[in-house]
């Protein structure tokens, strides 16, 4: 695989959580978000895109959100569930992507707001078009995610170096 081929990065927030008396790192995912998950995954699925790696926190709505997304993914990618993850900034979730293995050429990052809003906004800069009004019209909400594309190998990725290309949130 050539480091020159375009790379595709999903940014995917996890799906509606639950509130019971637990930590934050503790909490579910509510009845709706385990709905809001299955249909994201059917979506992703719907894509045709093959993930070589997916970047999870280690969150229980995290994990519970691509739990359910995956099942409905033709292939299963390795998953790796990454500590930095949880409550992570745009700065530190580019961080642990600069060290993905260039052998990756397709990443899906699930995460949290607002860490994951503003990646997506900082990798896209100006780019983005359509999927860029409707991002910014409805916002980043439970289960939605984006699709950017980028050249160069991992440790190139940087702001302003991606292209968002698509965007989905489900319907409220």
């Amino acid at each position: 695989m050539s480091v020159a081929e375009p790379r595709r990065i999903v940014i995917f927030r996890h799906a509606k959580a639950d509130w019971p008396q637990v930590s934050d790192h503790e909490r579910p995912l509510a009845e709706r978000g385990r709905m809001d998950a299955a249909v994201a995954g059917r979506k992703l699925a719907d894509t045709g895109y093959t993930f070589d790696l997916a970047l999870c926190s280690t969150s229980v709505r995290t994990r519970e959100t691509w739990k359910l997304a995956v099942h409905e993914l033709a292939h299963r990618p390795k998953t790796v569930y990454e500590e930095r993850v949880y409550e992570a900034s745009p700065g530190e979730l580019i961080a642990a992507l600069n060290e993905v293995p260039d052998d990756a050429q397709n990443v899906i990052l699930i995460g949290h707001n607002p860490g994951v809003h503003g990646l997506a906004e900082v990798l896209a800069g100006e780019s983005g078009g359509d999927a860029r009004m409707r991002m910014e019209r409805r916002g980043f909400p439970a289960a939605a995610f984006v699709v950017l594309t980028f050249d160069g190998g991992w440790k190139s990725l940087e702001p302003g170096t991606a292209t968002l290309v698509d965007y989905w949130a489900p319907s409220e």
